[in-house]
């Protein structure tokens, strides 16, 4: 039984530690203020920041046994107890995403190249390969219960492997078959390209540069919108609307975003853009992704390391 994962200073971490990094992956996303997005000062009318911290809390039994049961299994676990403690679908995708990587964690030696020649980061990107060559039609099939139990909205039907019927393939196969159209199946289908590709080292960019954790997940979210439209969005409100929201973005960043004046505003009149009552503009995949990256960024010990440079009235506080 797989019990122990790898922390960046190659110390043995507990099973809690990874439930705890993913339970804090989930608290800070939802905590900084993303444009479109629900946080402590912005509620929808279905979905309060409150199911977000119930969300959090109720994956971290499933997510700490990831190492001891397949993959499908987890997801189906933590969707159950997300149900029980909220009636929203507050964190399906952020499930789907953290499952694999939590499982991974628990087996980073999957590479025929010696540890000396990896970061912990590309051992963990190799583990989560590994995890998705593996997965089953079982997987699959818990999976998507998962899926109808959370009922994503504009979810619709496709001719091949559709939620609603038993699927015939593995997990990653019928991941492929949604790529074109979601960008969480799209990371299952790459091996979390954009996760590790693009969110992990924004953030750790940010980080590294002194930004408080608020400001580097908003510079993080921002730079996984544009580098490609939010398919929630374009999923409930069409790829036009998803090119928009994605422009928008590009020109947030170029006028600073977090880390000037300008750009501060900037992210205010994107913020206002995207408000809408039927939320037609939440950018909500995005914001999937950027817990990924987060999540793997403290399964590195970002948490740990960047305590000084995360000291009160830091870049947070002095750039307002």
């Amino acid at each position: 039984m797989i019990e122990t994962a790898h922390r960046a200073s190659g110390e043995r971490v507990g099973a809690a530690d990874v439930a705890a990094a993913a339970q804090l992956a989930c608290l800070l996303e939802a905590s900084a203020p993303k444009p479109g997005n629900v946080s402590p000062a912005r509620q929808f009318e279905d979905l309060r920041y409150e199911d977000f911290l119930a969300s959090a809390a109720a994956i971290g039994a499933p997510l700490a046994a990831a190492g001891t049961r397949p993959l499908g299994e987890t997801v189906r676990l933590a969707i159950e107890a997300t149900a029980r403690w909220s009636r929203s679908n507050a964190n399906l995708g952020i499930v789907l995403l953290l499952a694999p990587i939590a499982r991974a964690a628990f087996s980073t030696r999957c590479s025929p190249k010696p540890s000396g020649e990896r970061s912990t980061t590309d051992e963990l990107r190799e583990a989560v390969h590994c995890v998705l060559d593996a997965t089953t039609v079982d997987d699959a099939r818990e999976v998507y219960a998962a899926i109808r139990l959370a009922a994503p909205g504009g979810l619709g039907r496709v001719a091949d492997q559709d939620v609603a019927h038993a699927p015939t393939v593995t997990l990653v196969e019928a991941m492929r078959l949604a790529s074109g159209r979601d960008a969480v199946a799209r990371e299952y289908a790459t091996g979390f390209e954009v996760t590790f590709g693009i969110g992990v080292p924004a953030l750790a960019r940010a980080r590294g540069d002194g930004l408080g954790w608020n400001d580097a997940i908003v510079e993080t979210f921002l730079t996984l919108l544009a580098a490609a439209p939010d398919t929630h969005i374009a999923r409930r409100s069409g790829t036009a609307l998803a090119l928009e929201v994605t422009r928008l973005a590009e020109s947030t960043l170029a006028a600073g975003g977090v880390r000037t004046m300008a750009g501060r505003e900037a992210i205010a009149r994107m913020d206002g853009a995207l408000t809408d009552p039927r939320h037609a503009a939440n950018p909500g995949t995005s914001a999937d992704l950027t817990a990924a990256a987060i999540f793997v960024v403290l399964l590195g010990g970002g948490w740990q390391s960047a305590r000084e440079a995360a000291a009160p009235g830091g870049r947070d506080a002095a750039a307002r």
